[in-house]
């Protein structure tokens, strides 16, 4: 019992042993690529359970997940000559395994120091072409999208790597010239701020002159129609007056003369001095009292 106990034993740890020597596993989320003495023959090994020989092959898996380089702050001179305190990131993965493993035998140290050389060349050479301005806020995103596919286009071919994005987490500037720089801002700032007043008030004197035109005009064409109604209305009544007058002039000139007399003895304490015989008092001499 206890000899085939230890043959079972022993046959478990030949299997274990074969299998591992005989068998390997790529995972989803690796890369490999199988070497038959010491030569890629195999550039992208699929995922799943494989078999290899010992002595003869070799595999080699690296993560295919998406990497991360955080590069260390350098400075960059603009298109005005000023330096900039840049911190930036990048987010890298194989696409090529076999070129991977050649350029870089696999070491992701080896893959950051070299993309990690190449995003500086061309971050130096991007903002060489652009103001302060632009990189901090402008053409931030399209500086970025820039270099990302002009780097793609070297990384790729020269490293097996695709460059999935590239960032700038910070930008600031020496400290022997943030006094100097934020001064000239300030003053440009201040120059835009005039320009933008003094626009405005020219629209503003521009938009008041029409506005007092319109109001003139308007007060013009109002009084003339006013006077215009006035004179119809005058000429209506001087109608309707002579109207009345020629169909009895007599009662007409009788009316005339009551108002006359209501008017000149509403107050007692006029004195009015007229001869007895005058056409003002032509009525009242005519009446007669019964």
């Amino acid at each position: 019992m206890k000899n085939s106990s230890a043959v079972t034993l022993a046959l478990i740890a030949v299997v274990i042993i074969a299998a591992y020597n005989f068998l390997y596993v790529v995972r989803e989320i690796d890369r490999a690529v199988l070497l038959t003495f010491g030569e890629v023959t195999n550039a992208d090994v699929a995922p799943g359970l494989h078999m290899k020989v010992p002595g003869v092959h070799a595999v080699r898996i690296f993560d295919g997940r998406i990497q991360t380089l955080d590069a260390p702050t350098q400075s960059y001179l603009t298109a005005e000559r000023e330096f900039l305190e840049v911190d930036s990131y990048a987010k890298w993965r194989i696409a090529n395994v076999s070129s991977y493993y050649t350029r870089t035998s696999g070491d992701a140290n080896i893959a950051n120091n070299l993309l990690a050389q190449r995003i500086n060349t061309g971050l130096r050479n991007q903002f060489a072409s652009r103001t302060v301005y632009e990189v901090v806020s402008g053409e931030r995103d399209m500086l970025m999208t820039d270099l990302t596919q002009s780097l793609n286009a070297i990384v790729l071919d020269e490293l097996g790597i695709e460059i999935v994005d590239i960032r700038v987490k910070q930008i600031d500037l020496p400290d022997d010239v943030q006094a100097s720089v934020y001064n000239r801002m300030n003053t440009e700032r201040q120059q835009e701020a005039s320009e933008a007043r003094s626009t405005g008030r020219e629209l503003s004197e521009i938009i008041r002159a029409e506005a007092d035109r319109e109001a003139t005009v308007i007060q013009a064409e109002a009084y003339r129609d006013a006077e215009i109604i006035r004179g119809n209305g005058d000429a209506q009544s001087a109608a309707i007056y002579a109207a009345a007058f020629n169909v009895d002039p007599e009662f007409y000139n009788f009316t005339r003369s009551l108002n006359a007399y209501r008017t000149t003895f509403s107050n007692s304490g006029d004195v009015l001095l007229l001869s007895p015989d005058s056409d003002f008092f032509k009525y009242l001499n005519q009446s007669t009292v019964e």
